[in-house]
């Protein structure tokens, strides 16, 4: 039907194979990335142990797989390139799926838009080639080739270069390709993985090298990731072994206080299929919900193992996402495993924390030359600036009475010193604690808050005199509405007429606290989104805590010192306050006298 024939009837017409490949091709093979995923998840399906990528131009040119893997025979290769073949599945049950690949599609979509090349051997065969361009075939030929497949695939999307137009960069396609192998590499520790950029030759470059790993999961996983993501996020991380209603979770998570701008070092996996589903990433980021400040996000690497039946991963051609058939239990056992990871921690600060400590104590290198000193001036140096026989006595530090001990073998030592009203620094076995005493005790504080909460509600105390609060009439209404719930933490509020508040009473565990400045907080803190009944909650028993904690210039006692430090080792999450932010910095010994050249 056109404009020049407007009543003529559309005629369905069956497309051709070519056409039909190529519009499969759209939904598989999105960019190079995508195709270097298929081929390498084909590899390992095959049960490689070796696998190595390569590719020229941001794999617009050539993509590269050689693997270790089964082969395919002579009489097999050309019914790989039909679509819907597979040796995967059988078609009988298509949720139990235990391989990467099943639908059939991705060597015929590849073989419709590039030039492809198939080279294979099965044990006991000998090796055979097949080469499709464009969707057109050729026959099968005798090749050479130990063992394994090498897949070829040159010049993508040239049976359709409109889609070359929608292709980026050649080093953001490059990213892409190397965060693949990435993920499929953390998917399988015991498989080794190489990647190679060849634009420049045959040698090439290497982006990337991952040796197989030996031992168990964890311990090959432990290895796999410090090889991948650094030594950092392992020496900051959590290990996480969880099982729930036949759902098992494992992997690793990091510290609160090793946080990052973005979730780019999120890693999910769902029977080790890497995958991007937002419920999971949301599960993660609520497990750190009181612990990590709005803007920072957690790095993590966990896989979900389940029954194939009870997650469906046919959802899209890319199988990337994913449909859970008990979705609220997959997202409670994410939550509870790394809420309890977290809070069976004892005080732990991030060791990047300490190095960036460490760096800012360092004093820009200086180049210069000199000569250097004789013996005769260098002992005259140290002879004028000694001082005058009883001039002056030598200096002594002052130090707390440790009114426990062997205090200093505990995790955050024994009190030695405060520091501007603010900071408490505490000897350890071997090293020091600088403590920031207002964010430590709020921490304390709100766990105290939760705690009372769950259990008979929070105390509170009547104001001998109410205090009027003078609000905008929006927050009047706004605090109107949440004072049954406020009534709970102990705040009780009533109106006062106009646009005013009276505020009976406080929580008890509070003290003395500013009402008013308190009010304002609570409404900051519940503004915006709707939030759950738990995380109103919580965000405003943390608002409560900040106006409970010690405040700065507070002076403390050794007695009190040592004491907040013993219950910070006793609460869970002490090692960040309320809002993210490190409580304490500890700097080894070792480091400390590297500062002053000891060592």
């Amino acid at each position: 039907m056109t404009l020049d024939a407007p009543n003529m009837r559309p005629v369905i017409r069956q497309l051709d194979e070519a056409a039909i490949n190529r519009i499969a091709a759209g939904e598989v093979v999105e960019r190079p990335a995508s195709a270097v995923k298929e081929l390498v998840e084909n590899a390992l399906d095959a049960g490689a142990t070796r696998i190595a990528v390569d590719f020229a131009a941001g794999g617009k040119t050539l993509i590269r797989v050689t693997d270790d893997g089964c082969g395919m025979t002579a009489a097999d290769l050309p019914l790989a390139l039909s679509r819907h073949a597979t040796s995967k599945i059988d078609g009988t049950d298509l949720l139990a799926i235990h391989s990467f690949g099943f639908r059939g599609e991705a060597l015929p979509s590849l073989a419709a838009v590039g030039r492809l090349t198939i080279t294979s051997r099965a044990e006991g065969f000998d090796a055979a080639q097949i080469a499709v361009a464009g969707g057109r075939q050729s026959p099968v030929r005798p090749a050479a080739l130990t063992k394994g497949t090498v897949v070829e695939l040159r010049d993508l999307f040239f049976a359709t270069p409109a889609r070359l137009k929608f292709l980026r960069s050649d080093r953001a396609e490059s990213q892409a390709i190397a965060d693949t192998i990435r993920r499929l590499a953390m998917a399988e520790p015991h498989v080794g993985f190489t990647l190679r950029d060849v634009t420049e030759g045959a040698e090439g470059k290497l982006i990337l090298r991952a040796d197989p790993e030996p031992g168990d999961f964890f311990d090959a996983l432990h290895g796999r990731l410090a090889t991948l993501i650094g030594t950092d996020f392992i020496q900051n991380a959590l290990k996480i072994d969880a099982t729930r209603d036949g759902l098992t979770l494992t992997g690793y998570t990091s510290l609160p206080t090793y946080s990052r701008g973005s979730s780019t070092q999120q890693f999910l996996f769902v029977n080790g299929r890497p995958v991007l589903d937002r419920m999971l990433f949301g599960a993660l980021r609520a497990a750190y919900f009181d612990t990590l400040p709005r803007d920072r996000h957690p790095a993590a690497v966990l896989n979900l193992s389940l029954d194939p039946h009870r997650v469906d991963v046919n959802v899209h051609p890319a199988k990337s996402e994913v449909r859970f058939r008990e979705p609220d239990l997959a997202r409670g056992l994410i939550v509870s495993a790394v809420k309890h990871a977290l809070h069976a921690q004892t005080p732990r600060g991030a060791t990047t924390i300490a190095d960036a400590t460490l760096a800012a104590f360092r004093p820009e290198p200086r180049i210069y030359q000199m000569d250097r000193p004789s013996q005769a001036t260098f002992a005259r140096s140290l002879a004028f600036q000694a001082p005058a026989p009883g001039f002056a006595e030598a200096p002594q530090a002052r130090i707390e009475p440790d009114p426990a001990p062997h205090s200093e073998t505990l995790p955050l030592g024994a009190a030695k010193a405060q520091l501007h009203g603010l900071y408490v620094i505490a000897q350890t076995a071997d090293g020091l604690v600088i403590v920031d005493q207002h964010a430590a005790h709020e921490r304390l504080v709100y766990e105290r808050l939760k705690t009372q909460m769950e259990g008979h509600g929070i105390a509170a105390q009547a104001l001998l005199i109410p205090e009027i609060v003078e609000l905008s009439p929006t927050d009047t209404a706004r605090l109107a509405e949440l004072a049954p719930e406020l009534a709970r933490f102990g705040l009780e509020i009533e109106p006062f007429g106009g646009a005013a508040i009276c505020v009976r009473a406080t929580p008890a565990i509070l003290g003395q606290c500013a009402a008013a400045a308190l009010l304002k907080d609570i409404l900051d803190e519940t503004e915006g989104e709707p939030l759950t009944l738990k995380t109103r909650i919580d965000a405003i028993l943390s608002r409560m805590a900040c106006h409970g904690s010690i405040r700065h210039g507070r002076q403390m006692r050794a007695d009190e010192m040592n004491a907040l430090l013993r219950e910070m080792e006793a609460t869970p999450l002490s090692g960040q306050c309320n809002h993210g932010r490190p409580t304490f910095v500890e700097l080894k010994l070792a480091d400390i006298e590297r500062l002053f050249g000891r060592r």
